[in-house]
């Protein structure tokens, strides 16, 4: 097989409502005063593994990306591309973007997630070097209810539960055609990049690399 080429798309099109304000979550700035957005592509630039960046922007903050892209001198950001309405949407955008690179790989990554480690990023990109399909996940701590209405209605093993984080990376033509099918069926079901293989593409299984507490989500402003 010939070397993979690591692509890292970093989703960043959203507005995060749910922290508030009128600027997106991940151009505010943690303790440092860098932005959420600088940390998360950072993470990446300094992967040896990860051969090339795009950035999945909300098109109405598209100019300021290129500005921190100026500031940050990042050797491999390579695209901007506009982001969609849904979640789904960006990341099709950027397989459309490099749609047919042979032996390439994607390795799509929350911005909102700034603090993933070197260690996370080279067990994926490892990973990719055998398994088309590969997921970061943590396993269950807390005791998980299934609900019925206001009332328990099963406790479930927590041993046979994950936590998914990203980044999730797959063979180029591995999500291309998850998504194509998805698009075919006209009714899109899915939280993340995974859930799309594992709903409509069930033959291919997806490899659980190890991932890290501290590899949190910002979504509350409280997380900041």
């Amino acid at each position: 097989m010939n070397k993979l080429y690591n692509i890292a798309v970093i989703l960043a099109g959203g507005i995060g409502s749910r922290v508030g304000g009128t600027t997106p979550k991940q151009l505010l700035p943690l303790e440092d005063g860098r932005s959420i957005l600088e940390h998360s592509v950072d993470a990446f630039e300094q992967a040896s593994c990860i051969d090339e960046i795009a950035i999945v922007m909300h098109p109405d903050w598209i100019g300021e990306a290129q500005r921190l892209c100026l500031q940050n001198s990042w050797q491999k950001v390579q695209q901007i591309i506009p982001g969609g309405a849904e979640r789904w949407e960006s990341s099709v955008h950027a397989i459309d973007a490099y749609k047919g690179r042979p032996n390439s790989t994607v390795l799509l990554h929350d911005a909102a997630r700034p603090f993933v480690s070197q260690q996370i990023i080279a067990d994926v990109c490892q990973a990719l070097e055998t398994h088309p399909a590969v997921s970061v996940a943590v396993p269950v701590t807390d005791t998980l209810y299934l609900m019925n209405g206001n009332t328990v209605k099963q406790i479930p093993s927590r041993s046979e539960y994950m936590r998914a984080q990203t980044p999730q990376a797959f063979y180029l033509e591995t999500i291309e055609e998850a998504y194509r099918r998805a698009l075919e069926s006209g009714n899109i079901i899915a939280t993340d990049d995974a859930g799309i293989v594992h709903k409509y593409m069930p033959e291919q299984p997806i490899f659980i690399v190890r991932g890290d507490e501290a590899n949190k989500k910002i979504t509350y402003k409280e997380d900041l």
